[in-house]
């Protein structure tokens, strides 16, 4: 096995010394790389070093499990010769040096392949273009997807954010863009501690480093390099999810510079226009211009996806990431998640995202429904929901008119940040403090309160209990009325509820009753940020010359107030809810008492919050925001 390794490093040596004679000069221009003898060549040679690389590795990790050690063998990739750039380098790895070079803004070199990797047999082409386009696709359609690249907006209001220019794609960016904001919002601290292609998040251990303080809004801070390690995470981890952890497919378009001069933006315009004439029209289209790469590492994955970031961020960044994500889970594994796979993903007439390409990104599996588990029809049918709580949430106008139901798992996911689906529109909708996702801890426990009072009830349903029944309550839920108190209540010789809920209101949190010493009294107050990322234009700005209006994405914040369930007419009447002029409260989301109220408005945004939190009352400044 030696002598074979050391054969193949000479013959790699040899080949790297048979360097042919420079080419003439050629003129600067991206083009779609025909594979010459010199590149051929470097390819072999890089695969030959892969290859004796791959062997080390595995003798290490066998000798490694012969002692004692618990070592983990990276799987061998589709494509060796990307993975191997990174393959002989541990995956615990500790040194910071390598963290700037490794994940700052690609820079395109001259002679640079983007996009090496395995070609599409047809029959993976022709299931995967019909699975996504059917079989009856529009010219539109196909416009709007293969003309939407992955890229965030230059205005600085909403830099944070990735910008729509076509319908249809919306599905896609809004759920790339909520893990984005994950990152950006609660990680952003912890991209300078870890080593930077370090996952923050491992899908294997269910490692989160999780910041104790709310975010912050300088939404405008983020550097170009933050944005990118945000949406390269990102990306990287909604791959491995649909991969189910153990692998991720990333589909690119090879493309090569012969000679590239320039800043980076003249290379990316050098790159968009290497992709103009390029199409998806059919599944031969696919299987021409398409390369695949599988990861089983996710170190490698997000290292060889910054390199090809610039592909992802051109026209047909939106399309390319769904086919990745449709690769990573299994293209049989998609039919299997779906009630009926005969229907295209991306549906007609308009190309809008299904409800199956937002729950695949959202939590790995295309499922088409949006309750919990699964539903079952009897006769061995059931239809599919989350199996699981993810990262990030969805909420659908829908379920305010009755025509479906969001499951908890969704409503309430690990991070305070969820995709709004309209009937035809996909948006975004976050906050800055988890906080916001904690239960209402007065409503809670009255209602548990409530469940004792009602298991002494002998009066079928009358809402009175004896006193004996009600000693018993007061001692199940821990409450400790003074004697004076508790004497009047019990002097008619039975307990109403009403009479009982008020004495309640009356006590102390710490004696074990519901009043709240800073007057809230259960109710609560936040901010709520929502961001549409398609272009349009907004009324408060023009552009250069004052000639037409400014065309960018729209963020809009919103004060919420959430009263307690049982004095909602109370709070209907006296709304507290504004804090949009107080600096304290743009960092906390707390709203001061003695602020004025600020009356009520209602979007079908609001319609969409309350499906969360059902008795919210959203006020904002400016424009309503808009979830179309």
């Amino acid at each position: 096995m030696a002598d074979q390794e050391d054969e193949e490093l000479q013959m790699a040596l040899r080949m790297s010394l048979q360097s042919s004679p420079p080419e003439a000069k050629r003129s600067k221009q991206w083009e779609i790389a025909e594979e010459s003898v010199e590149t051929r060549n470097r390819r072999l040679q890089r695969e030959l070093m892969a290859s004796a690389a791959e062997k080390r590795i595995r003798a290490a990790a066998t000798a490694a499990a012969a002692a004692g050690n618990k070592t983990v063998s990276p799987a061998k990739p589709v494509c060796p010769r990307e993975e191997s750039r990174n393959e002989s380098v541990p995956m615990a790895i500790t040194s910071a040096t390598v963290a700037k070079e490794e994940m700052s803004l690609p820079q395109l070199e001259k002679g640079r392949v983007l996009g090496c990797g395995e070609e599409l047999s047809s029959v993976d082409a022709e299931q995967l273009f019909l699975m996504v386009f059917g079989s009856c696709v529009s010219k539109d359609v196909l416009a709007q997807w293969s003309n939407q690249g992955i890229r965030f907006s230059s205005d600085p209001e909403t830099c944070m954010g990735l910008v729509q220019h076509e319908g249809g794609p919306c599905g896609v960016l809004a759920t790339i863009q909520a893990y984005v904001l994950k990152y950006l919002l609660f990680f952003l601290d912890d991209f300078g501690k870890v080593k930077v292609n370090n996952p923050l998040y491992n899908l294997d251990q269910k490692k989160i480093y999780r910041s104790s303080n709310a975010a912050s809004n300088n939404f405008a801070s983020f550097t170009e390099d933050i944005k990118a390690r945000a949406l390269v995470h990102s990306m990287v981890e909604i791959l491995f999810l649909c991969g189910s952890g153990k692998r991720a497919v990333i589909a690119t378009i090879k493309v090569q510079c012969h000679d590239v001069e320039g800043s980076v933006a003249d290379q990316n315009e050098m790159l968009a226009k290497a992709l103009e004439g390029l199409s998806i029209a059919s599944a031969s289209d696919l299987q021409k211009i398409l390369r695949v790469n599988t990861y089983s590492i996710q170190a490698t994955a997000m290292h060889h996806l910054m390199e090809v970031l610039p592909v992802f961020q051109n026209r047909m960044g939106a399309i390319l990431f769904l086919i990745s994500a449709l690769l990573s889970r299994g293209l049989e594994s998609v039919q299997d998640d779906r009630d009926d796979p005969s229907l295209p993903l991306v549906t007609a007439p308009f190309g809008h995202a299904s409800q199956e390409i937002v729950n695949l990104l959202i939590c790995g599996q295309a499922v088409p429904n949006v309750f919990d588990g699964r539903m079952d029809l009897g006769g061995g049918m059931f239809l599919k929901g989350i199996p699981m709580t993810p990262e990030i949430g969805f909420l659908s106008l829908l379920e305010s008119l009755n025509l479906c139901k969001v499951g908890q798992h969704l409503k309430c996911p690990r991070w305070p940040i969820w995709v709004v689906g309209s009937e035809s529109h996909y948006t975004v909708l976050f906050a800055l403090d988890p906080a916001v996702q904690e239960e209402n801890e007065l409503e809670e426990r009255e209602s548990r309160i409530r469940r004792a009072f009602d298991a002494q009830d002998q009066s079928g349903g009358g809402g009175f209990i004896s006193v004996e029944g009600f000693h018993q309550v007061l001692r199940e839920m821990n409450i400790n009325f003074p004697p004076e108190r508790l004497d009047n209540l019990c002097s008619s010789g039975f307990i109403v509820w009403s009479e009982f809920w008020q004495a309640l209101l009356d006590l102390d949190k710490g004696l074990g009753g519901l009043k709240d010493s800073s007057g809230l009294m259960g109710k609560k107050q936040f901010d709520l940020y929502h961001f549409n990322g398609i272009a349009k234009s907004v009324s408060n700005g023009t552009s250069a010359g004052g000639e037409s209006p400014l065309q960018r994405p729209r963020l809009c914040k919103l004060s919420v107030v959430v009263p307690p369930r049982w004095t909602q007419e109370e709070f209907l009447a006296d709304v507290v809810s504004s804090s949009s002029n107080d600096s304290s409260t743009r960092e906390t989301g707390i709203v001061e008492l003695n602020q004025p109220p600020q009356p009520p408005q209602h979007a079908p945004l609001v319609d969409c919050i309350r499906t969360r939190w059902p008795r919210a009352i959203c006020s904002w400044i400016g424009d309503a925001p808009s979830i179309v």
